[in-house]
């Protein structure tokens, strides 16, 4: 009997679920999974920047303290003058260049709106650690970056109330495309053969790695347990710097930049790692800016490229 009552009271609660389920499925938006977001999350998410200003917080920066900002945070991928390094984006000049065969798309040449330049700055800059700048930092490196482009004058104060007064050079050639939607059709006839697709050639640091080659290929040294381990990490959050020496990061297969970060010990170089430091020679953001890594994670990352130096 008392089986009975539990089987009884156990499918009662599962009908109640289903039903409170099929409820709240029924309301609009609502898949009865998860919980509504609070007005505190949304606010965390809401921080895109419209055209008119809206959404910018009171602050505010001048072109004079940007340039310095500027020339710490940003010159080593940018440029002093907001040139590019290396193949990293110029951020100044092209001017006249959209309708060349190899335009230069710079904030000055080609963005529309000097909010879009405000908010990527503040959501993703600098490279090596996003979202360290300070609301007034992010104001005057702006501010700087629009100086370089000629678009304010040298004594400009860039504010949440006259950025959007600044008029970028190639606004009037965007539009609103007023195409209609359209669905595309699957074709799924005379696809090619995925056994005759080959990979011929892949980019450094961007494509993911391919699968380990056969024996018959030259085989590379043996790596420890930790430098296996740390291999992943490397790809996923180290190799855009250490492949291409960005902000004076050692590059993997330098034997001799590696030799002299070695002869500080590997402790101070993992220390390095983990907590960041900034030399003579370039600047490491603490577990290369992803704050999700544990110790033993940045660890191995350390391990894998000085074995594979």
């Amino acid at each position: 009997m008392c089986s009975l009552n539990k089987v009884i009271i156990a499918c009662s609660l599962i009908i109640l679920t289903a039903t409170s389920a099929s409820l709240f499925a029924n309301e609009t938006g609502h898949f009865g999974i998860g919980k509504k977001a609070t007005p505190e999350e949304i606010a965390g998410w809401d921080i895109d920047i419209r055209p008119d200003g809206k959404g910018l917080p009171e602050g505010q920066g001048s072109v004079l303290k940007g340039e310095g900002l500027y020339e710490a945070k940003c010159s080593s991928c940018h440029g002093l003058f907001g040139e590019g390094e290396g193949r990293w984006p110029a951020l100044a000049g092209g001017e006249d260049s959209l309708t060349e065969d190899r335009p230069e798309k710079t904030v000055g040449s080609f963005w529309p709106y000097a909010s879009t330049l405000w908010d990527y700055i503040n959501r993703a800059m600098p490279f090596t650690s996003p979202k360290t700048l300070t609301t007034n930092e992010v104001y005057a490196i702006t501010a700087y970056v629009l100086y370089l482009n000629d678009l304010v004058e040298e004594d400009f104060v860039l504010t949440q109330n006259n950025l959007a007064s600044i008029k970028m050079p190639n606004e009037e050639n965007f539009y609103i495309d007023n195409r209609p939607d359209t669905n595309n059709k699957r074709c799924m006839n005379n696809c090619k053969d995925p056994s005759k697709i080959i990979v011929v050639h892949s980019l450094q640091g961007i494509t993911p790695e391919l699968q380990e080659k056969e024996s018959t290929e030259e085989q590379k040294p043996l790596l420890s347990d930790q430098a296996i381990k740390g291999k992943a990490i490397y790809a996923t959050s180290c190799s855009i710097c250490h492949t291409s020496g960005v902000a004076g990061a050692p590059k993997v297969g330098d034997t001799a930049m590696w030799e002299t970060r070695l002869k500080q010990g590997k402790d101070t170089l993992v220390k390095h790692a983990t907590q960041g430091f900034q030399g003579t020679t370039g600047v490491m953001p603490a577990k290369g800016g992803n704050l999700t890594l544990t110790d033993d994670q940045v660890k191995n990352a350390v391990q894998y490229m000085v074995e594979a130096k």
